[in-house]
């Protein structure tokens, strides 16, 4: 059976190819949260070179048309850390 988390990581393996990932379900913190019915609470850590060049914003962006309508359907809230190898090094 594959779990909401592998579906998330297994997508975003296949279009940035990180070489770092790390994703936390942290929907048991916001039960009972309006909205929380929709789709679960994940922490993302993601380090990728597809984020070089790439504004907070923009990296944030391509996380979530990665995703898709995971977004509308199982994610509620998705919270990101998205580092290039070089920053994550540092």
């Amino acid at each position: 059976m594959t779990t909401r988390i592998d579906r998330i990581r297994r997508t975003l393996v296949a279009a940035l190819q990180p070489t770092q990932i790390e994703i936390d379900d942290d929907s048991h913190r916001h039960a009972g949260h309006a909205g929380a019915e929709k789709g679960g609470h994940y922490n993302l850590r993601i380090v990728s070179a597809a984020f070089a060049g790439l504004t907070p914003i923009a990296r944030h962006r391509l996380i979530y048309a990665t995703l898709g309508t995971m977004m509308q359907t199982e994610i509620h809230a998705l919270s990101i850390i998205a580092k290039t190898p070089e920053e994550a090094a540092q």
